[in-house]
């Protein structure tokens, strides 16, 4: 990363509590602190300052917009990783990608890996990749792109770019997997976290987030209409940790 300058727009927090807080992070913000003090302006960074306790739970690629969950304690920032770690929480992605897809939906199922000498970027890896699965849904087929919503069933780093570009439709404006063509075609990455749903530290009860997205201002809201959650938070014993 040579040139980093994030927009200064204030952040949109779009849910807080005494127990979490949600945000919408826009694209090009890093979701934490880079290891350099000229990369130390995040989501997390600008948050801190009013919120002094807050916890990162998950993150989102630099070049990804959308929401991302916070803790407000170290109690909230304990239960909602445990149910990262237990595939408890979902989310839908909306994204716009180079060319048309033959199926209107598909289950991509590669294993992934970090490209060690390329990283950040990842890979596939049938032989030491972890298991990683995206389910995709066509949304609209356009002249030269389909926006698609992407539903992740696991959650692996750059998983949905790398998923994409290996089926031969990178996402549009893909710094790192799209050939020029796809790259060039839009001035961001064209890769949004629409919905979110949890179970809230609070209550244990089953709770969603939404945020619309820029470029499918038609977004609603509908992760339940895709994944299947118990009203309230399931007991760990009798669940399979992944």
């Amino acid at each position: 990363m040579i040139d980093y300058f994030p927009a200064q727009d204030p952040i949109q927090i779009i849910d807080q509590d005494d127990h979490i807080l949600v945000a919408n992070k826009p694209a090009g913000l890093l979701s934490v602190p880079g290891r350099l003090k000229e990369h130390y302006d995040s989501l997390w960074s600008r948050l801190v300052v009013e919120y002094p306790e807050i916890q990162v739970v998950h993150r989102l690629d630099m070049a990804t917009s959308g929401l991302m969950l916070f803790a407000l304690s170290k109690d909230a920032e304990r239960h909602i990783k445990k149910q990262f770690q237990y595939r408890l929480t979902h989310k839908v992605y909306y994204a716009r990608v180079w060319g048309n897809l033959e199926q209107d939906k598909g289950l991509i199922d590669l294993p992934l890996i970090c490209d060690w000498p390329n990283r950040p970027r990842q890979k596939v890896c049938y032989e030491h990749g972890k298991p990683s699965q995206t389910h995709y849904q066509v949304v609209s087929r356009e002249a030269h792109t389909t926006l698609v919503r992407l539903l992740p069933i696991t959650g692996r780093s750059h998983q949905l770019r790398v998923h994409m570009m290996e089926i031969g439709h990178p996402i549009i404006g893909d710094e790192f997997y799209a050939h020029p063509e796809a790259q060039t075609y839009s001035n961001r990455l064209e890769l949004h976290s629409t919905e979110l749903s949890f179970y809230h530290p609070r209550n244990d009860e089953l709770a969603t987030a939404f945020v619309a997205c820029d470029f499918y201002k038609e977004a609603k809201e509908e992760i339940l209409q895709h994944f299947t959650a118990d009203k309230v938070l399931p007991n760990y014993k009798l669940l399979k940790n992944n």
